[in-house]
């Protein structure tokens, strides 16, 4: 059975206005806002109320409901019919505007990882409460960064509020989201199981931002430190269940990565994506010829390495795409949503930084945007799970073993 790999042609759109806005808003203020950090970029606004618009027309990617209202629309479809449709639309939006700058798209308004965790796990009612934000996410704590069972922030059932207590680190667009997604324990004795995701507004009682950190890259999106003390939210706010179901574990609220991480590859691949482009302008330049027809070791060094790198960048990609199109047709994708992250963030890192290798000064200059590139890359290698968390998950997969089993 053949495979056919051509995107189909209702994404054109999609493709078009993303890659617009990243060579016309995005590339132009990209060393601006890398050199001005925590400034924010009022050029987003207008990009926000353009996407606003999208996707009330149903052109914008997943958004707040995961697609969902996209899959209502028309005629019901028969069972086995191939689906291309919001998940990979936003992930493909987030190539296009990675490519143009990956801290500028992880600005944009009401485009942040929480709404990706809103449209994961929330039900129909929340979605019309919560399709209009903009929602942060907030996991890591002081005590653990990948090992998301060791949630330590509580929420405690008071009356019908939950009361939120605890200390958030590394929030991306903490303190510029209308709302954060705070993943909370509701019974610290019942272990992992207990961990539930809420939708916290962030100018709210309780709700603290500490402090913004000054970072390596993707310095024009904020990461901020946050608390919650004695926050107070209707017990409403709390996504999917509130049964604590000992036997599932919190795969409820891990299905949130199988929506995050394809992102984030997508991420990894426009940066990728960028760099490569680049870099065969400048060996071109320089007179080194990239030839497809010859073996590598009969050319020269550069144009092999390239050919190398740019073979990691398709698999990527592949991988990217295969997890995307896997969420839209209801198939689990766990596996695939933790290989694409795993390599497209390795790749990533590998293409930004042999590319600044290979351009030698002027690569390593601020001349040019690759390094800044190499910089942005190396978050995405480690948020929402890094390389070895990956790794693990990836094998527990395969083997078929639990994370008792295999640690």
């Amino acid at each position: 059975m053949s495979i056919n790999l051509e995107l189909p042609k209702k994404l054109d759109t999609t493709i078009d206005q993303a890659h617009q806005a990243a060579a016309e808003i995005f590339r132009p203020i990209s060393r601006k806002y890398d050199l001005r950090e925590h400034d924010y970029p009022v050029e987003l606004d207008t990009l926000a109320s353009l996407y606003d618009g999208l996707a009330e027309a149903g052109q914008a990617g997943a958004g707040a409901d995961g697609g969902r209202s996209q899959e209502k629309k028309g005629k019901p479809k028969p069972e086995g019919t191939v689906v291309n449709g919001g998940n990979m639309q936003s992930v493909i939006n987030t190539m296009e505007t990675s490519w143009g700058d990956v801290g500028l798209m992880l600005t944009i308004p009401y485009q942040g990882l929480g709404n990706a965790a809103i449209a994961a796990v929330a039900d129909d009612e929340q979605l019309k409460r919560f399709g209009k934000v903009w929602a942060a996410m907030a996991i890591t704590e002081p005590s653990f960064g990948s090992d998301s069972a060791a949630v330590s922030t509580t929420a405690t059932l008071d009356g019908d509020e939950y009361v939120l207590n605890g200390e958030k680190i590394f929030v991306t667009a903490g303190s510029r989201a209308t709302h954060i997604v705070v993943w909370a324990s509701v019974d610290k004795s019942l272990g992992r199981a207990a961990i539930k995701s809420f939708v916290v507004p962030r100018e709210h009682p309780g709700v603290e931002v500490a402090r913004l950190e000054h970072k390596l890259g993707i310095r024009v999106s904020d990461t901020a430190v946050i608390r919650f003390e004695n926050c107070r939210i209707p017990k409403e706010n709390l996504l999917g269940s509130p049964e604590v179901d000992t036997k599932k574990g919190f795969g409820g609220v891990m299905q949130t990565f199988d929506n995050t991480r394809p992102m984030v590859a997508g991420m990894a691949v426009g940066v990728a994506r960028a760099s490569l482009e680049e870099l065969r302008r400048v060996l071109e330049e320089a007179g080194v010829e990239i030839d497809y027809d010859k073996p590598a070791a009969d050319q020269h060094a550069a144009a092999a390495e390239f050919i190398r790198m740019e073979s990691d960048f398709e698999a990527a990609y592949l991988h990217t795409m295969r997890a995307a199109w896997m969420a839209d047709n209801k198939q689990p994708n766990s596996l695939e949503a933790s290989m694409s992250k795993a390599k497209a963030g390795r790749t990533g890192t590998d293409i930004t930084n042999k590319t600044v290798e290979l351009t030698g000064t002027l690569g390593y200059s601020e001349r040019l945007l690759v390094e800044k590139w190499a910089r942005d890359s190396k978050i995405l290698d480690i948020f929402e799970g890094t390389q070895q968390i990956q790794q693990l998950i990836i094998a527990r997969r395969v083997l078929n073993k639990s994370s008792a089993d295999l640690k």
